[in-house]
């Protein structure tokens, strides 16, 4: 077979066959010293992939092991939530202490204030006296100035005390009020109210055969004596010689107090606390229990005193 021979045009390229020139995609990966190519089919989409991996978890480098794990994540969203909660509740708590503050604050609306600022200043006097606060109270109570608006300024400032959690001055407040609340009942109670508080305060807490005789004592010298001789005869009159002044009765007698009336008010009183002394003693150790109990036993104590008082006046003889 003869060969055949091809003209061959001159270029200033070397010739490169096409069979060199592939249509497939490749990569060119660069190092330091050398060009290297490389294919990029699905060995190439892993490199990839592995690649961005290695970047995003670098993103989070440093973080602890337990960011990982998804039980640790789970607590994180329980606490996360917990938390929450817990914020909503002391919200809601301040919200109410709010209004609890403003409906304090609107009790003594209804008042006209140059009242209202006055029985503050009152009370101020009140608290600042401190050891002569006996002698401020009688001396306001002799004015006139003891009234319901100064109760409640007082009881204001109690309230305010109580949700504020001031236990010293809870106390103090609390004396304060029932000094208060009793001076005026006292102003406006009836002679033998008067009497009967007078006689409960000679009991010095121990000797109770010496109150029952100061309370005799006391009784004969305020009650008139009932034997039919006084009654029916005036005071200086002499019936044996039959002289004496005969006068008009004296002013004061519309304050003069029976020893009948003593016992009727004192017993009707008597029935309506033991009405209300029904109810059960609380019971626990807790401090409001102790301080419940303590109460109850005052108030036992105290009726009995009464009992004891009306079972002398039936009995009192001159």
């Amino acid at each position: 077979m003869a060969a055949i021979y091809l003209p061959l045009s001159m270029c200033s390229r070397t010739f490169v066959p096409e069979i060199l020139y592939s249509p497939l995609p490749f990569n060119v990966l660069h190092t330091s010293n050398t060009i290297r190519v490389q294919s990029s089919r699905p060995q190439a989409a892993q490199a990839s992939k592995k690649d961005r991996s290695v970047v995003e978890l670098g993103d989070y480098e440093g973080l602890p092991k337990e960011f990982y794990d998804d039980e640790w994540q789970a607590q994180q969203r329980e606490k996360t939530r917990e938390w929450h909660a817990y914020c909503k509740k002391e919200e809601e708590k301040e919200n109410q202490k709010v209004d609890e503050y403003r409906e304090i604050g609107m009790r003594l609306k209804d008042y006209p204030e140059e009242e209202v600022r006055e029985a503050r200043k009152l009370v101020s006097s009140f608290i600042r006296a401190e050891e002569e606060v006996e002698e401020k109270i009688e001396e306001a109570a002799e004015k006139g100035e003891l009234t319901e608006l100064v109760l409640m300024v007082i009881w204001n400032r109690l309230d305010l005390a109580r949700r504020d959690e001031e236990k010293d001055v809870i106390r103090s407040l609390d004396l304060l009020y029932r000094r208060v609340e009793t001076e005026i009942l006292k102003r406006e109670a009836t002679e033998s109210m008067r009497l009967l508080d007078d006689l409960l305060n000679l009991h010095d807490g121990y000797d109770n055969e010496g109150w029952l005789k100061k309370c005799r004592k006391r009784m004969i010298d305020t009650f008139p004596r009932e034997d039919p001789s006084s009654i029916l005869i005036p005071a200086g009159f002499d019936i044996n010689n039959h002289s004496g002044s005969i006068g008009l009765p004296p002013d004061d007698d519309d304050d003069l107090l029976l020893r009948v009336d003593f016992i009727r008010e004192v017993n009707a009183l008597l029935q309506e606390v033991k009405a209300e002394n029904k109810a059960d003693a609380p019971r626990g150790l807790d401090p409001e229990s102790v301080a419940a109990q303590l109460k109850l036993h005052e108030r036992q104590r105290t009726i009995h005193q009464v009992e004891s008082l009306l079972e002398l006046a039936i009995r009192l003889k001159w």
